[in-house]
């Protein structure tokens, strides 16, 4: 099992602009069926992190204690990330900005890409805004992996940034399309890095 150079060689690769939409449930079941027990299950928390409703402490402590780094460093940045957009809001609100934020018990570190953050936060529009905070989650998945060779991490990003696609085609499909053939030019790119 845990064949990963076989899961990453059979990732679609798709002609741009064929106007093809991703099945991610699809896909996420035949990498699922190429996985051991213990792989299904990081995976599966993986994906449980893009469900907004069970997104609490329990959650990111589950995460923060995953033996993927790919796992322990997304959602450490999904958090840190989520804390920024709730104290801009706060701010916005003339609130204190660290109500409702959500810690973990210990003292939290400085957030690498908060001027990032808050130059996307202050765009005006709302769809914009929603865009560019789902880049520099899909930028944090890239850079997590920059250095994996034919990994389970580098599955995990796939999955991570599959999950972004599948999020835009239902709110805007022209985007999700544009993001999964960026994708699938990443996972071309990868192979084609592999061969040589």
């Amino acid at each position: 099992m845990n064949n990963y150079e076989y899961i990453i060689a059979s990732l679609p690769v798709l002609a741009q602009g064929d106007g093809s939409k991703p099945d991610a449930a699809a896909l996420l079941e035949e990498i699922r069926a190429q996985l051991s027990e213990k792989d299904c299950a990081t995976l599966d928390l993986l994906l449980e992190g893009f469900d907004s409703s069970k997104l609490d402490a329990a959650f990111y402590r589950k995460a923060a204690a995953s033996h993927s780094r790919f796992v322990r460093e997304f959602f450490a940045f999904d958090l840190e990330l989520r804390n920024a957009k709730v104290r801009w809001l706060n701010r916005s609100l003339g609130r204190d900005p660290e109500l409702d934020t959500l810690t973990l018990g210990e003292e939290p570190g400085e957030f690498a890409e908060a001027a990032e953050a808050e130059a996307v936060l202050e765009t005006g529009d709302i769809l914009g805004r929603e865009k560019g905070l789902d880049g520099l989650m899909w930028k944090k998945a890239e850079e997590i992996c920059l250095m994996e060779v034919l990994s389970f991490d580098l599955i995990l990003s796939f999955a991570a940034k599959l999950m972004i696609v599948d999020r835009w085609l239902r709110l805007d499909e022209q985007t999700g399309r544009a993001l999964f053939r960026r994708l699938l030019a990443e996972i071309k790119e990868t192979k084609t890095k592999d061969n040589i």
